[in-house]
């Protein structure tokens, strides 16, 4: 088979768009396979889907305008929908409870894959590897980093508001199950409902767990930190 037959059959086959997907599914199963250890609901599967799917339309979103070589059409047309239909995937990861919300590392990794997927689909193959590569170490070099920043302490204010037969004491020893000490203290009472200002110390990844545990609560009506 010579060179031109060999390119017809390329060309007939889009052996060319199989590299493409192929890239996807590695790139988008590395950082897929790292959010599975973890236990990420966005796992290995559906990181791979993603990048494969944007792959695949941003390959359809620069060939569907051109005809007979010449280009007719706007290329970012499905491209650009892409990005915004992903964040609808993104939502789904986002789980929010009064007040807590989690998922949000996961709903930008889907945003990234999609990303990653685009530039693989547009051909753009040495851009998508390096920014393959660069998300597989932070969600993989960074965690631990991360946790450290976590188990500094750090000091906040909070604001509590609660039923109005709720005592101080309750409030801190629900803190302090959790590590946290209350530093001063202010208490206003109101006819529906008695307000704590209070100034915490503690490490920072355990504010969030002390929030939702005080949620958790009947008798409390809400929590802001800052």
């Amino acid at each position: 088979m010579n060179v031109p037959q060999m390119m017809e059959v390329v060309r007939v086959l889009r052996l060319d768009l199989l590299v493409k997907l192929g890239l996807a599914v590695l790139l988008g199963g590395i950082i897929g396979f790292e959010r599975e250890l973890s236990g990420k609901p966005a796992g290995l599967r559906t990181n791979i889907l993603i990048c494969i799917g944007a792959a695949l339309l941003m390959d359809v979103s620069i060939r569907i305008g051109i005809a007979d070589g010449r280009r007719i059409g706007d290329p970012g047309r499905i491209a650009a929908q892409i990005v915004s239909g992903v964040g609808f995937l993104g939502a789904g990861t986002i789980m929010q409870a009064r007040g807590m919300v989690t998922g949000l590392t996961s709903a930008a990794t889907i945003w990234v894959v999609a990303a990653i997927g685009m530039a693989v689909g547009a051909g753009f193959y040495v851009e998508g590897m390096e920014a393959g590569l660069l998300v597989t170490f932070v969600l993989a070099g960074l965690g631990s980093l991360e946790h450290w920043v976590r188990r500094a302490r750090r000091t906040a204010s909070a604001t509590i508001r609660a039923r109005v037969d709720m005592s101080a004491e309750d409030i801190r020893t629900v803190l302090h199950s959790h590590g946290i000490n209350v530093e001063s203290q202010r208490i206003f009472d109101h006819p529906e409902d008695r307000t704590f200002e209070l100034k915490l110390s503690g490490p920072a990844r355990q504010f969030e767990i002390a929030t939702a545990s005080l949620l958790g609560r009947e008798d409390i009506y809400g929590v802001h930190v800052d």
